[in-house]
């Protein structure tokens, strides 16, 4: 069936892969409204051969808008204002910002994983953190055949995660430029800082994988650390995930598992150095798995290694998907 489809932040990095993403996947649109700020308002984009008039994200649009199910990618500030006014008006609103994803009456949803509780929405569906969302795809069958005990994530997170400014400070950078949006050149450089730093030296992004993770895979009761790292890498979060079950893991066992896991591509044959790489992760929705191997320094340890590409499943592709779960009804 046809549904009536709004894009909010359709002229940023997120919002153009939603628009490619809906197009590729053959979504089913009737009609197709795109919203921005004020100052991308008027533009003309193209989808699938014809071309649509940006409008302003204002209430009084909102509100003639008939939308039933819109995908936002504009920030917390925009969702936190719009998003509740769209539900108002009927509308299913899947968030890609921050500021749904921890409210307790609000789902976190990534279809391979708990595809179920999208359709426990009260209007509104937070997609996770990027780096999240890459993780529990590759956690999901090893925590249903083991059950973790302990997760202890390192990320090495592209630019393109902090949008169109973070991909030009990285060119800037190799061209000698200062950088505006990271505090320190990127280029030929490494920060651990992704985010703003808390009280207790974790940066947000950190606490978002943390809890993020719990919330999805349902269990409260999971330990979790994690150091994210900006890396200069233009497309494609890798991650080292270090993981501790209660019951014996072998790498035969966790390769088997995650090689019938939905969404994963397992690339694992370090003899001949076939290992996931964000090169070969761009541009595509899976999550590419490698590095199987046992961790020798504690009982039922497993160290794995995760790339996926952050624009799109990390953001646009996985929002489509829960669009996808809400029109299919499964």
């Amino acid at each position: 069936m046809n549904k009536n489809i709004a894009v909010v932040g359709a002229t940023g990095l997120v919002g153009r892969t939603m628009l490619m993403v809906l197009s590729e996947r053959k979504f089913p649109i009737n009609n197709l409204t795109l919203f921005a700020s004020a100052s991308s308002a008027g533009k003309s984009v193209e989808f699938m051969g014809k071309n649509y008039v940006v409008q302003e994200l204002t209430e009084n649009n909102v509100k003639n808008c008939d939308a039933e199910i819109a995908l936002f990618s504009a920030g917390s500030d925009v969702s936190k204002r719009f998003a509740p006014l769209f539900a108002q008006n009927g509308c299913v609103v899947i968030d890609n910002s921050s500021q749904w994803r921890m409210d307790k009456s609000v789902p976190l949803v990534v279809p391979e994983v708990n595809p179920q509780a999208a359709f426990k929405n009260n209007g509104i569906i937070a997609n996770p953190n990027c780096s999240t969302i890459q993780a529990v795809v590759a956690l999901k069958p090893l925590h249903d055949k083991y059950k973790i005990k302990r997760i202890v994530y390192s990320t090495y997170q592209a630019v393109s995660g902090a949008g169109k400014m973070g991909l030009q400070d990285l060119e800037d950078g190799e061209k000698g430029v200062p950088p505006k949006k990271f505090p320190h050149p990127i280029a030929h450089n490494i920060l651990p800082h992704i985010d703003v730093f808390t009280d207790d030296g974790y940066t947000k992004e950190e606490l978002k994988m943390i809890n993020e993770t719990r919330k999805i895979l349902g269990d409260e009761s999971l330990r979790i650390t994690a150091t994210t790292a900006r890396v200069p890498v233009h497309y494609g979060h890798s991650e080292s995930i270090n993981i501790e079950f209660y019951s014996p893991v072998t790498r035969e066992g966790a390769l088997e598992a995650l090689r019938g896991a939905n969404g994963v591509i397992v690339c694992d044959d370090p003899q001949n150095n076939v290992y996931p790489m964000p090169l070969d992760a761009a541009g595509r929705d899976q999550v590419f798995v490698g590095r199987v191997r046992q961790d020798m320094s504690v009982e039922n340890g497993l160290n794995i290694w995760v790339v996926a590409d952050n624009i799109r499943k990390g953001a646009a592709t996985n929002a489509v998907q829960i669009a996808e779960l809400l029109v299919n009804g499964k």
